[in-house]
């Protein structure tokens, strides 16, 4: 759980903090940013929302920190409408290139 780490460092909160904040005992935060053992999801979904993040963010499923708002298709904008229109017409290997650029763009303004 490397972005758990990253936030709990940015954030400037030692382990000791950091448990304290969630009734969690530092060895817990040890464990938990280096892999050996597990958070439940209660105590993800506390972080999470403490941090203004995903869970997905916080177990390194996403390198996004901030949680993407739920949009139909419906709430699109004419231009997002226009853009994933043309997306859905690409072949999978040009849909592949347009998400590495993406993907790319993304690392550059986000930091890590």
């Amino acid at each position: 759980m490397k972005n758990l780490r990253k936030l709990r460092e940015i954030h400037g909160l030692s382990q000791q903090r950091f448990a304290d904040l969630f009734n969690l005992k530092q060895q817990s935060i040890h464990k938990y940013e280096n892999n050996i053992s597990e958070p439940s999801l209660e105590t993800l979904a506390e972080i999470a929302a403490y941090f203004n993040t995903s869970i997905d963010y916080l177990v390194d499923y996403t390198d996004i920190p901030y949680p993407l708002e739920q949009r139909s298709e419906e709430t699109l904008s004419p231009s997002e409408k226009k853009l994933l229109e043309n997306y859905r017409h690409l072949s999978p290997a040009y849909r592949d290139l347009v998400d590495s650029l993406i993907e790319t763009h993304l690392k550059e303004i986000i930091p890590r």
